[in-house]
């Protein structure tokens, strides 16, 4: 525990990409002492001490806590949100960033939050929920396709299949009850197939008090030209270009008519609020919300977040967000996602990793850990499907993406995959959509 009284110790829960981004930036503030990340990563080790504990064990999280005298716990995945670590650790007195259990359904359920939306008038995809394969498939035939499915639960950002053909659809919904999923499947959400650009809008909010943060823009698929299957994330941007003014105040609407309902509906959710949007011909409608930060999107937002991070989470966690003004810097963000060979299917670990030191030499460069670890020898090795976020600053997105670019060339491992096509549509406007 720090002896200085001005600082706080800081728990911070994850290992990738997104929890090394929420490191840096809580590191850099002077209020933060000493910072666990339960288990970081081999980048989170050069800004804080990992440690080994099970995230998603709620009163192995408190009891950590409580013991080390951590005066703030950062949540960064969603699966211990859903497992209500927050939950245990608010019961300990300690203040959390991060909803508890019945926020985070807002992520763990796809129905939950569908249900939520009706409620509160928010526009998104008309949409069908099942418990069983043939009804599922029963509406995915008379709605035909274009369509979505998607697994109801947590898919680590994979259990969406956009199906443009009905054989396609029928596949995905077998896959689900046939346990492709896991048990996010066991419940499965037939939507409309939205069209248009989509946009990330996240927020901070301490249940009454909603900051929205930057957009930013993320790349799903795995292959150029937006093809291939659903990842985690190819690289993002951030702020978009494209969004006009009245559709950034309709997310912006949105992002408060949520909050102001799960408050109605007798849900305290403190933490940050993440809407998945697509930018229709009617407007902006809800894709998804997630209960937590995005990523990679987390890896271009924080770094022009002119706040101390510290600053802003305890407020959120205490609620009293309201004394708080977001700040932004005026420069554009991009990510460029280095990922191994094979993802998002099977890929091969332990790939020694060289060059960071000279892409984080360049000025306005950040690399951000994601699958990454230190072996006993000492070397960076690759540990997982997303390796490395390269985030680049400048002063026009031309700028900041080529810099990116130049700064992933000076990054080298076996099997080193990436998209270089990030941000090129949205250089050339909507029509490019």
């Amino acid at each position: 525990m720090s002896t200085d009284n001005k600082t706080i110790d800081i728990l911070l829960l994850g290992s990738g990409g997104r929890e090394h981004a929420l490191a840096v930036k809580l590191a850099a503030s002077p209020l933060c002492g000493t910072l666990y990340i339960a288990p970081g990563n081999g980048g989170t080790v050069q800004v804080g001490e990992n440690v080994a504990l099970a995230e998603d064990d709620p009163e192995a999280v408190a009891d950590f806590a409580r013991e080390t005298g951590v005066g703030l716990v950062v949540i960064g995945p969603e699966a211990p949100l859903v497992a209500g670590v927050a939950d245990a650790v608010r019961a300990a007195g300690i203040p959390c960033f991060g909803p508890g259990a019945e926020g985070a359904q807002m992520e763990g359920s796809k129905k939950f939050s569908k249900e939520l939306m009706a409620c509160a008038g928010i526009p998104t995809a008309a949409y069908g929920s099942f418990t069983d394969e043939a009804s599922a498939l029963a509406y995915v035939r008379e709605q035909g396709a274009p369509i979505v499915v998607k697994a109801d639960g947590l898919a680590a950002g994979k259990g969406v299949i956009v199906a443009a053909t009905l054989e396609e659809a029928e596949d995905a919904v077998r896959e689900c009850f046939q346990g492709a999923f896991g048990a996010a499947g066991s419940t499965v959400v037939v939507e409309e197939c939205l069209t248009g650009p989509e946009c990330s809008l996240l927020a901070f909010t301490d249940g009454k008090t909603v900051l929205p943060m930057a957009t930013a823009q993320d790349h799903k698929r795995a292959l150029e030209g937006d093809k291939g299957p659903n990842t985690g994330g190819m690289g993002v941007y951030s702020p978009v270009p494209i969004v006009t003014e009245d559709e950034l105040a309709a997310m912006k609407q949105v992002m408060l008519d949520t909050v102001a309902e799960l408050a109605a509906e007798g849900i305290d959710y403190r933490g940050c609020l993440y809407g998945g949007f697509m930018l229709t011909n009617d407007g902006p409608k809800v894709l998804e919300f997630n209960a937590r930060f995005g990523d990679p999107e987390t890896q271009v937002i924080l770094p022009r977040l002119k706040n101390d991070l510290v600053e802003v989470m305890l407020a959120c966690a205490e609620q009293r967000l309201d004394e708080v003004e977001l700040a932004w810097r005026d420069e554009w963000a991009v990510a460029v996602v280095l990922t191994s060979a094979g993802y998002p299917g099977s890929y091969e670990k332990g790939k020694v990793i060289t060059g960071i030191e000279d892409a984080e030499a360049m000025e306005d460069v950040t690399v951000y850990h994601a699958g990454t670890a230190v072996r006993e020898d000492g070397e960076l090795v690759t540990s997982g499907g997303r390796v490395l976020a390269v985030t680049a600053l400048g002063d026009t997105f031309e700028a900041a993406r080529d810099l990116a670019y130049e700064a992933c060339e000076k990054i080298d491992f076996e099997g080193k995959t990436l998209r270089r096509d990030i941000g090129l549509r949205a250089l050339r406007g909507r029509e490019a959509w």
